[in-house]
């Protein structure tokens, strides 16, 4: 999904750039989903490239998530924000509940704030939404998706409904998306690694245990660390600021 001027102005301004370090945050959405999603993520992170999830805070099994996350500090955890069917994301104030609501969720769950937002089939991406959702999560001086961090989205395998294609999941696509749009400072590579499980039931299913299988394959992060990027999480966005080395933790 791509940017606007607005967005593009602030990617100049991200941590790292002024070092010139390309900074690769590896995030996998669905946190909380099915216990299918909570296995594949922690172990992408274990055994793979994964740095940072994002957490469905009234997903089915997002207590579970919560348990597991706390077991894996390094693991950046944000809010995977997911409007209920009846809330209009066009109406500023039924938004503003909703969001609050979720963010309560997330406090009660994991005993801390979010280390970033975005949200589900990118509800708060379109330009018209965009703003409102800077103003609710600017106090918590974290970032959302599509501004401040640069967005890469191009590691999915059903770009339209029903029609897969796996190559876009596969390692040689993930290192081209990589070299090619990890440019310097901090950009985000969102992903959907899963185990197919009984609990577990969605459109873009199968895809997810390629994802995981890809995410984990042996010399991955070495292979992109070659190309003079640098894998790190959301723990490390304040990480310049303060003269710690990005990354350190991770």
């Amino acid at each position: 999904m791509g940017h606007g001027a607005a967005e593009q102005a602030r990617v100049i301004t991200m941590p790292g750039v002024e070092s010139g370090v390309r900074l690769l945050v590896i995030n996998a959405d669905d946190f909380g989903h099915a216990r299918g999603a909570n296995e594949g993520i922690l172990e992408a992170h274990r055994n793979g490239i994964v740095t940072s999830t994002s957490l469905m805070v009234f997903g089915p099994a997002a207590e579970e998530a919560a348990r597991l996350a706390r077991k894996h500090s390094n693991l950046s955890v944000g809010l995977h924000f997911a409007a209920d069917a009846d809330v209009d994301l066009d109406d500023a104030a039924a938004t503003a509940r909703a969001f609050a609501r979720q963010l309560e969720r997330f406090r009660e769950l994991m005993g801390a704030d979010p280390t970033h937002v975005d949200s589900h089939h990118h509800e708060h991406m379109p330009a018209h939404r965009m703003p409102r959702f800077a103003e609710l999560v600017a106090p918590l001086g974290v970032p959302l998706r599509g501004a401040g961090v640069r967005y890469i989205g191009g590691f999915y395998g059903q770009w339209e409904p029903g029609v897969t294609n796996l190559e876009h999941v596969r390692r040689a696509y993930l290192v081209h998306v990589i070299a090619t749009e990890a440019l310097v400072g901090f950009s985000e590579l969102a992903c959907h690694p899963a185990r197919i499980t009984s609990d577990f039931t969605s459109s873009y299913l199968h895809e997810r245990a390629v994802e995981l299988q890809t995410l984990t394959e042996p010399g991955l992060r070495e292979e992109i660390e070659a190309l003079g990027v640098r894998l790190v999480s959301y723990h490390d966005w304040a990480a310049p600021a303060t003269g710690a080395t990005p990354g350190a933790g991770t």
